[in-house]
Parts: C-alpha cells; sequence; structure tokens
C-alpha cells in the first residue's frame, strides 16, 4: 500500500482540543505522523501521513469526540530513495 498524506479541516476551539484531535489521531491503525498545521492563532488542520488510514472513519471519530471535522484533500507521498 501506498503512503498517503490527509490533511483534515477541525473546529478546535482551545489547546485541549487540539491535544485531543491528535491523541485520536494518533491511536489510530496506520498513523506514522501528525502535525498541526494553519495560522498562528488557528491552528486548525490535521496533517496525517500514515498507510492503510481509514480516513472516513477518522473524520467520524473526530466529529463524535472534538468537533465539525472536513476532509480538505489526501494524496499520495513520495518516497525518496537512498541511491
Amino acid at each position: 500500500m501506498a503512503k498517503k498524506k490527509m490533511v483534515l479541516e477541525v473546529a478546535m476551539r482551545c489547546k485541549t482540543c487540539q491535544t485531543k484531535a491528535l491523541q485520536i489521531v494518533a491511536e489510530t491503525r496506520g498513523v506514522e505522523s501528525v502535525a498541526l498545521e494553519g495560522e498562528d492563532s488557528l491552528k486548525n488542520q490535521v496533517v496525517v501521513i500514515g498507510t492503510g488510514v481509514d480516513v472516513t472513519g477518522l473524520t467520524k471519530s473526530l466529529r463524535k469526540k472534538v468537533g465539525h471535522t472536513e476532509i480538505q484533500s489526501v494524496s499520495d507521498v513520495e518516497e525518496e530513495d537512498d541511491d
């Protein structure tokens, strides 16, 4: 399976919401990397990199436990060769 990069926009109103969202994503099967992106005060995008991640299930889980969530993009990640 190819490694995917997913960008999710999550309605996070406070630092606790950000922490909760990162914890939910990090516990998901197949996730290799998680990061917050966005403007300085509004880090409302969660960037997930992983293999075999169920993006719709992850979105559903974030909606239930954090707040409104939208899938912004899903794309393949090109791996670098060391040759």
